[in-house]
């Protein structure tokens, strides 16, 4: 894949939309392109998060520890980003995730991930809003959880 084509397929994720393409360009060129193969770990939970990751292409599970074993909460694909909790707020991955399928990423740094925040505040503005959707959803699965365990 040229930087070209890195190029376009960053500009569709709603995270860099707003985004001129020459900076776009110094993302792609600063972040390194990685391939996993179908259950290969991205990351595992409870490590130190030191890079996001956009998807590009493929499929991956989010799964989370629980006292009754692994859990998968979510599946993502292209367009999404895993990962920028763990670099936004200093913990521990919250969660593993694992390819599905093959799966091509973007892993950005935490440097460099904070450094187009930093400077683009639309990018800044666009993962509160993913952000915020993330919680709304967890937010309503855990109700549901809740009045399944009540009746």
């Amino acid at each position: 894949m040229s930087l070209k084509e890195e190029v376009e397929i960053l500009r569709q994720i709603p995270l860099f939309a707003k985004i001129e393409p020459s900076k776009i360009k110094l993302l792609a060129f600063t972040s390194e392109r990685l391939t996993f193969q179908p259950g290969d770990f991205l990351c595992k939970q409870g490590d130190i998060g030191d890079a996001a990751y956009f998807i590009m292409a493929g499929e991956a599970d989010v799964i989370v520890d629980t006292p009754s074993g692994p859990l998968t909460v979510a599946t993502l694909g292209k367009n999404d980003v895993v990962g920028e909790i763990a670099i936004l707020i200093d913990i521990p991955r919250t969660a593993t995730i694992q390819a599905a399928t093959e799966l091509t990423t973007l892993r950005i740094t935490k440097d460099v991930f904070f450094r187009m925040v930093t400077e683009f505040p639309e990018m800044a503005v666009e993962l509160m809003r993913v952000l915020a959707e993330r919680l709304v959803r967890t937010t309503e699965e855990l109700q549901k959880a809740k009045e399944e365990n009540h009746s």
